[in-house]
């Protein structure tokens, strides 16, 4: 592998693979929120919020950290009283008891209005901030933390957006110099010396300390609980799969609740950062593998949660975990024992399973469906061990690996943009 594509991917990784305090989705409003307030300069006497779809959607039924409050207002008041910007995706750290009180008081005012913007990315935040006179505009599109345009008082201070042919405010993306492949992501995870890769070892130390911290509580459903409580080990028993399941349900239980724990995030979603891995990290404690292993297990489980979120975006109506437990499911692999066509085998079988699970918001019940992807990683990668495959005559299945992911997310982006729809209205009218 050149040197070049070689930075380019641990760019990559860098820009990818990040902290983050509590679900993605509505932070990001509270980063929008915390700019837009610290360009007008004061507390907001009145604050409007337009948001595309996916956003809203993902935004309305999980716990935001610190609060016991769901959904988007408390975050938006919370950006705007002591959010601060340079902080990203950890934008809502500095929060304190006497702020909550002022965020509860300032939703109670009224002053907070949302609203849904059609015709704009999939990831679309724009928010309005007013006192007297001064005022201030922010929109942050296509990735969590990329603020896209920046207006005080009717001057704009920063413009990154282009002019789509709806007339709509669209966000501009550079192209991406590198896009990966199946064999890049392997060649890169197996070959990079160790001493260049071992960063990623934080994000099994961050996740394993939120999963950690979920055991001392009781956090949403607590499905990390039940496969460990009384029923779950008589009917489930207690295993290296079982093992996996609370590990991973853990972290997720308390993020999905609302707690004040960070976690290294992939994509932008905490949940994916989570189930890339902490099913991996499990695995490699159970059959107490070497540091090497480890590293390069994890780098191959979030390289390829990366690659395949390439394509499909970063919201969108497949539910992450689909993507996450792919990636980990290739980590287990390897870990194993699996070679480079027992590992493509393993992605084809995730695809043939859990391909369709839907996105419906981010919310306690993620737990559940982190709970399914992990379990079809676990049965993914023991059939790729046994040489058993999804064949290319099944379904959207492909001889070649790469095609099948491109089905997966062709499916996830495209295809289900109707499914997308309907989930926000079902959502919205209940």
């Amino acid at each position: 592998m050149e040197h070049t594509t070689k930075a380019q991917i641990l760019k990559l990784i860098n820009q990818e693979v990040i902290p983050a305090i509590g679900c993605t989705e509505p932070v990001a409003v509270a980063l929008a929120a915390a700019k837009a307030a610290e360009v007008l300069g004061c507390k907001p006497e009145k604050t409007e919020v337009f948001l595309s779809a996916n956003i809203l959607k993902n935004a309305m039924g999980v716990g935001i950290p610190g609060t016991g409050m769901v959904g988007l207002p408390i975050a938006i008041a919370l950006g705007t009283l002591v959010g601060k910007s340079a902080y990203g995706l950890e934008v809502l750290r500095d929060l304190t008891p006497e702020a909550l009180e002022e965020g509860k008081a300032m939703i109670e005012s009224k002053s907070i209005h949302i609203a849904l913007k059609e015709k704009v990315d999939k990831l679309y935040i724009e928010v309005l901030c007013f006192a007297g006179d001064e005022t201030s505009r922010v929109i942050i599109c296509h990735e969590h933390t990329h603020i896209i345009y920046v207006e005080k008082n009717g001057t704009v201070l920063t413009d990154l957006r282009q002019s789509g042919e709806t007339g709509e405010d669209i966000c501009h993306v550079e192209e991406e110099e590198l896009k990966l492949s199946f064999s890049t992501v392997y060649e890169f995870a197996m070959e990079m010396p160790l001493d260049d890769i071992r960063f990623i070892l934080r994000t099994a130390e961050l996740n394993k300390k939120a999963a950690q911290a979920s055991v001392r509580g009781n956090y949403g459903h607590t499905v990390s609980k039940t496969v460990s409580g009384v029923y779950g080990r008589k009917y489930m028993g207690d295993s290296a799969y079982t093992h996996m399941l609370i590990m991973t349900a853990a972290a997720c239980d308390a993020r999905m609740d609302g707690a004040m724990i960070p976690v290294m995030s992939n994509s932008g979603s905490g949940n994916q950062g989570i189930a890339a891995t902490l099913p991996v990290l499990s695995f490699a404690e159970d059959i107490k593998c070497s540091d090497e292993q480890l590293i390069r297990a994890l780098m191959l489980s979030h390289l390829m949660v990366i690659y395949i979120k390439q394509s499909l975006g970063r919201l969108s109506a497949l539910c992450g975990c689909v993507v996450a437990a792919t990636g980990a499911s290739c980590g287990i692999t390897y870990l194993m024992g699996g070679d480079k066509t027992q590992i493509s085998y393993a992605i084809k079988n995730m695809i043939g399973n859990i391909t369709g699970m839907i996105c419906d918001g981010a919310k306690p019940s993620c737990a559940m469906k982190v709970s399914s992807g992990v379990s079809t990683a676990m049965l993914s990668a023991l059939m790729a061990m046994e040489n058993k495959v999804v064949t290319s005559v099944e379904g959207i299945i492909d001889e070649d690996v790469d095609k099948s992911i491109a089905n997966l997310t062709s499916i996830g982006s495209r295809g289900m943009e109707e499914t997308d729809r309907l989930v926000l209205d079902i959502m919205t009218n209940k």
